[in-house]
């Protein structure tokens, strides 16, 4: 017999190292919600029954997330997914454990613990109430409420305002719940509307590894409605009322006046005795008339203490606030005649009257025929009068009366009685007993209509006003609308409008309209005056009146054309200096004003360029000398003219042309500052005449000045006659040298040879040897002068000569008084000079 023995494999297991193990089979293992990606959770760890190896497996069910991953040989969980515990508080996992030929599936269940990563949350981030202004302090008016999902202290919700100094309001912790603060009291008179700030804060707790609180806010937005609470006020307090012994049944003994404390827009007030009557008076519920219902005699007390209520009764019939006041009234049988107001009729409580506005103050009211009486004798007779109303307007006389007297209404604030503002004034003529214990009184209306004067003047809207009117305008073109008011009634009110001025004959004024338009027949022209000025009056049929300045400018516009001095016109030109050509235009306003140049056609053509704002012509660049110019004539006469166009900037553009005439000569030898101002100045004679008679003026008066010091050294250092001593003159003595120019002038009929110039001047000696020297002036060392030409100005003073480069720039006083005495002084002069310096040269 074979006996073969069988060894059983046993299934591998987990093992279980209790909840809080980190290996085992993962059985009642927890994890933290905010635990990161990759972080290694758990250890799977168990063991075969014969030692086999094993292997791990981690799976989940389908349709679920894959939250963790397992090495199957080292049995590491990984977290590969986000926990979120508010939205998966457990996950189910499926561990197994294998050796190869068993494997054992546990499932398991991972709780997810909470971590503080929720913040509160309002339902809404905006909240309106509406709150009754009378609602107490401490009254709950609204529970705001935010929810935390996470647990424990972290889903834990406190609530706050955010400024809680200001405010009216606070705020349970816990509940959430507004309420008006103690003591604090809304007011939709002074606040209709309220801003809270609503901060709901968690307990707070750990996320990843730090402790943090979170918070939210919501706006409460809290609208104060309005109610009457202002509740009605009794006026003329304390009330004393009186039964006499005569009074009827059925009888006003007093009336009470209560007012709504809400002037905006007030309630009605009805008025009702609550108390101490007895049955014995009653009072009009609209009125607030207090009657007796029975005779004097039948009246059980002689002191009655009223309770009046005076009840604010909303447009709906509700009650919405009450007064109290009480009303005494004495039962006696003296003194039982109150005050009485009488008309030229008898009795009588409204009293009207139709005045002018405006009265005089001071003025007594003689219209109102107002008569107060009361028949009781002694004290019970004096009674006081005064007005109820508008305050400061009127003022009644006499203020106290005994039995009788006539009341007079004077008139005190007379700006206050405007038409304008009042058609009718009304007041309350009162009269009140003063010693006796009743207090009576009575009233009367007095009302007065006012009747519109002319109190007003017209008014401009404006001081002034400014109007522009193109200078082409045909007559009768409107200018500009003025207008002015006049607030009286009536004719009154009609405003009359004329102008006068001196600026104002070219226009007309329509007086119903107050349009302003040029006359018929006026032409405006911007050129002979572009502003005009003038006063404007507004009057009303009785002649007040009122003024404004009106300022009209009249637009020029373009009706002139550039016009030249002449149609030809003849210039000099010298190669290299420009002349210049100018056209004016006669319009008063730029750019009608602005002349451009060119040229239209020339003679050789392409010969000169012209400067479009200036009208300055000149040459062409290449063209430095005459034998250039007279290359491109071809002939030695240099005279050609130009087609030049003025043109201006307006619109349309006018233009016009002119021939100009160009003499062309070459450039002079010439050097020196003088003979650059003399070309610069050959076409302006008065340029070049002015500036040698200010060379003249100057060299006199240098003159005048050294001939008074040579005087004045004279005289101090004069020698006697038999003291004189004559030495002669050193071998090496040089005569000073005075620079001098000559310039000599000869006609050509060649414009290049109009000018011609003679510079001796080199190495020549002075004329002049006055030396002014300690010694002895020394003898004459050359001829005088000879004596100065009769044409010369008859002065006293010698006068400095400058020579000119061209007879056309003298003065023509001079060249006159040349004419007239004759050449044979002057001509002798130059050939004197001449024939020596061409000596000297020689």
């Amino acid at each position: 017999f074979f006996f073969f023995l069988a060894e059983a494999d046993y299934a591998p297991y987990f093992f279980d190292n209790g909840p809080s193990a980190k290996n085992g089979n993962m059985a009642l293992f927890s994890l933290p919600e905010d635990t990161a990606i990759g972080t290694q959770v758990y250890i799977l760890n168990g063991t075969d029954p014969e030692g086999d190896p094993v292997t791990f497996g981690l799976a989940f069910e389908p349709g679920f997330k894959n939250y963790f991953k397992v090495d199957s040989q080292t049995g590491i969980v990984t977290l590969i997914e986000e926990l979120d515990r508010e939205k998966q508080g457990e996950v189910e996992a499926l561990v197994s454990i294998s050796d190869g030929l068993n494997k054992v599936v546990e499932k398991v269940r991972i709780l997810v613990t909470d971590a503080n990563d929720e913040r509160p949350e309002f339902g809404n981030m905006s909240f309106i109430v509406n709150v009754s202004e009378d609602t107490p302090s401490g009254r709950s008016i609204f529970q705001t409420r935010a929810v935390d999902r996470d647990n424990g202290s972290g889903g834990s919700v406190t609530y706050y305002l955010h400024n809680t100094h200001n405010t009216k309001f606070d705020i349970d912790r816990h509940s959430g719940v507004l309420r008006i603060k103690p003591g604090a009291a809304l007011d939709y008179e002074k606040s209709r509307m309220h801003f809270i700030t609503v901060v709901a804060k968690d307990g707070g707790g750990e996320f990843k590894g730090k402790y943090q609180v979170l918070s939210s806010s919501a706006t409460v937005t809290i609208n104060v409605v309005d109610v009457q609470d202002t509740p009605p006020y009794f006026v003329g307090v304390p009330y004393y009322g009186y039964v006499y012994e005569d009074t009827l049944s059925g009888s006003e003994v007093f009336t009470v006046v209560a007012n709504d404390g809400d002037y905006g827009n007030p309630n009605a007030i009805h008025y009702s005795i609550v108390s101490g009557s007895d049955d014995s008076f009653i009072i009009n519920n609209t009125s607030g008339s207090i009657m007796v219902l029975d005779y004097p005699i039948h009246l059980k007390k002689v002191l009655y203490e009223l309770k009046i209520q005076a009840s604010e009764v909303s447009p709906e019939g509700d009650v919405v606030a009450h007064a109290f006041s009480t009303v005494t009234i004495r039962v006696v049988d003296l003194n039982n005649h109150p005050p009485t107001f009488y008309g030229e009729n008898g009795p009588q409580s409204k009293f009207e009257l139709t005045m002018y506005e405006h009265p005089p103050e001071g003025e007594i009211l003689r219209g109102l025929k107002i008569t107060v009486n009361d028949s009781d004798q002694g004290a019970n007779a004096k009674f006081s009068l005064r007005l109820v109303g508008p305050r400061g307007i009127f003022r009644a006389v006499p203020q106290t009366v005994l039995n009788e007297a006539q009341v007079t209404i004077i008139v005190e604030n007379s700006e206050a009685i405007d038409y304008e503002k009042y058609q009718s004034l009304s007041f309350k003529l009162l009269a009140v007993e003063i010693d006796t214990p009743e207090k009576f009184s009575s009233t009367a209306d007095i009302v007065i209509h006012l009747l519109d004067t002319n109190d007003n003047i017209p008014w401009f809207a404006i001081d002034y006003y400014i109007a522009r009117i193109p200078e082409n305008s045909p007559g009768g073109s409107n200018v500009v609308s003025v207008t002015a008011s006049d607030p009286d009634s009536g004719l009154w009110g009609e405003v009359k409008y004329s102008i006068y001025g001196p600026g104002s004959d070219l226009f007309l004024i329509h007086p119903s309209t107050g349009i302003i338009y040029t006359q018929p027949w006026a032409t405006l022209d911007a050129e002979l005056k572009s502003k005009y000025n003038f006063y404007v009056k507004a009057e009303d049929t009785e002649g007040k009146y009122s003024l404004a300045e009106v300022f009209v400018t009249v637009l020029d516009v373009n009706d002139h054309s550039p016009e030249f001095n002449e149609n030809i016109l003849e210039k000099t030109m010298i190669i290299g200096a420009p002349v210049q050509v100018e056209a004016i235009d006669d319009d008063a306003e730029e750019p009608n004003n602005i002349v451009e140049y060119s040229i239209m056609q020339s003679d050789p053509d392409n010969i000169f360029d012209i400067n479009i704002d200036t009208g300055e012509i000149k040459l062409k660049s290449y063209i430095k000398s005459m034998d250039i110019v007279q290359n491109i004539t071809k002939q030695k006469d240099c005279k050609w003219s130009v087609v030049v166009q003025a043109k201006d900037r307006g619109s349309p553009s006018f233009s016009t042309t002119a021939v100009v005439k160009i003499d062309i000569t070459e450039a002079t030898q010439l050097k020196g500052p003088m003979a650059a101002f003399l070309f610069q100045s050959r076409d302006n004679h008065m340029k070049a005449i002015s500036m040698l008679v200010g060379v003249s003026c100057v060299m006199i008066l240098i003159t005048v000045l050294i001939s008074t010091a040579i005087f004045m050294r004279n005289e101090n250092n004069r020698i006697m006659p038999a003291r004189h001593i004559i030495k002669k003159r050193p071998k090496d003595y040089r005569s000073k040298k005075v620079r001098t120019r000559w310039l000599k002038f000869k006609r050509s009929n060649s414009p290049s040879k109009k000018l011609v110039t003679e510079d001796p001047e080199q190495n020549r000696e002075s004329l002049n040897c006055n030396n002014n020297t300690l010694l002895p002036p020394p003898l004459p060392c050359a001829p005088a002068l000879p004596p100065l030409p009769l044409y010369l100005p008859k002065q006293n003073k010698p006068e400095w000569s400058v020579s000119t480069v061209s007879g056309s720039v003298a003065s023509k006083s001079k060249r006159q008084s040349r004419e007239n005495n004759g050449p044979s002084v002057s001509s002798a002069l130059v050939s004197e000079l001449k024939m020596k310096l061409e000596r000297k040269m020689m």
